[in-house]
């Protein structure tokens, strides 16, 4: 008789998947429950008006919105996986590669997102321009509504009266998204439709494509599905998901650091993340040379056996 307990195997990716849809659910409501206390408790419900309206009031309430970012960020995007490895009885760290980031690799990573910032910022003025045939005008109309509401947000969050807004920003803005979203996009759901799919490079586009889907920015869709992809393979070609989450501080910090220095400097932060006025041949070599930084780091995995 074999009293050997048989080895307790995860469950289908689909179910993992299903789980991870209901965590975020749930994260979702819970982080708008405390949104809506923690404003009424604060400012009453002149910040519920003032939110709607997306007026130059939502200003006097951002402190209290950024706090609330900061929650839904982490039961959104964080949380779930936590809870996924706990029910699946695994350690976090099986889940997903958090293996110690090397100095070597996290230098390539930086030189990737620098080389790649021209040729994302072209596919987002070219995304901007999007136009939908006469049939869908109402529903680009609804979609523009919706990037202007997101836009008008973002702005409020990127005023910074002093050093410590800055770095309030890098944090809520920057690093706790960089660190939720990853373990969410590719830790846990980028690892089910590996297993789902058998395709890395299935499992990579489709996360990115979600990824993308649900910021709910419809004119900055297709610079952000390329980012997904990069944070996706740079995820898959080093194991380690603190590559990806480095990168996707990076380029969230870029846009921060960018607003903050332009405040300094008493211009208009709209522009903060146009800064580059190449020729075409400026963007073709963003492009290549962000290829060439994939090549290598590629290489990398492939010459430490990873």
């Amino acid at each position: 008789m074999n009293f050997i307990p048989d080895e307790r195997l995860e469950k289908s990716p689909y179910i993992q998947l299903l789980m991870l849809t209901s965590f975020a659910l749930l994260g979702m409501v819970l982080s708008s429950v405390i949104t809506i206390g923690l404003l009424y408790t604060l400012y009453g419900g002149n910040a519920f008006a003032a939110m709607q309206g997306g007026g130059e009031e939502i200003e006097l309430y951002i402190g209290a919105i950024k706090l609330s970012q900061a929650f839904t960020t982490i039961f959104l995007f964080l949380v779930p996986p936590l809870l996924l490895a706990r029910l699946e009885h695994i350690k976090i760290s099986e889940l997903i590669g958090l293996e110690k980031p090397g100095a070597r690799g996290l230098l390539i990573v930086a030189a990737l997102m620098a080389c790649s910032m021209p040729v994302i910022e072209w596919l987002a003025l070219w995304n901007q321009q999007m136009v939908l045939p006469e049939w869908l005008k109402p529903i680009e109309e609804w979609m523009r509504a919706k990037e202007d509401e997101a836009t008008r947000l973002t702005l409020a969050f990127l005023k910074v009266n002093n050093v410590g807004d800055y770095f309030i920003n890098l944090v809520v803005i920057a690093l706790l998204p960089a660190i939720g979203e990853e373990f969410l996009f590719r830790g846990a759901i980028q690892r089910s439709f590996k297993r789902m799919f058998a395709n890395p490079h299935i499992a990579i586009w489709v996360a990115a494509f979600i990824f993308s889907a649900i910021h709910m920015q419809f004119f900055g869709f297709l610079p952000r599905l390329l980012l997904g992809a990069m944070f996706g393979y740079i995820y898959w070609w080093t194991g380690s998901i603190w590559y990806a989450v480095f990168a996707h501080f990076l380029n969230n910090g870029y846009a921060v650091t960018m607003a903050w220095y332009m405040q300094v400097k008493h211009l208009p932060i709209e522009n903060a993340d146009n800064n580059f006025n190449f020729k075409w041949y400026g963007y073709l070599i963003s492009l290549l040379l962000t290829v060439i930084c994939l090549m290598v780091l590629k290489n990398k995995r492939i010459n430490n056996g990873q």
